[in-house]
């Protein structure tokens, strides 16, 4: 009596191959990301106010009732 080789993938099989492959492209993917680079604003630029109330912010208020 000969049996067949098995080529279908259990549940524990299947899980293994995806944890395996998961492993691998995050394992490839580490050395793609390029350096992180410094902010490049001034002092003074981070102190500036950069909140506006402009016309169409204070309609837009007016209109809501805010």
């Amino acid at each position: 009596m000969k049996t067949e080789p098995k080529t279908t993938l259990g549940r524990r099989e299947f899980l293994r191959a995806l944890g395996a492959g998961a492993t691998a492209a995050a394992a490839s993917a580490g050395p793609l990301a390029g350096a992180a680079v410094a902010d490049t604003e001034t002092n003074e630029q981070k102190r500036k106010a950069r909140y506006r109330e402009t016309e169409h912010v204070k309609s837009f208020y007016r209109v809501n009732r805010y």
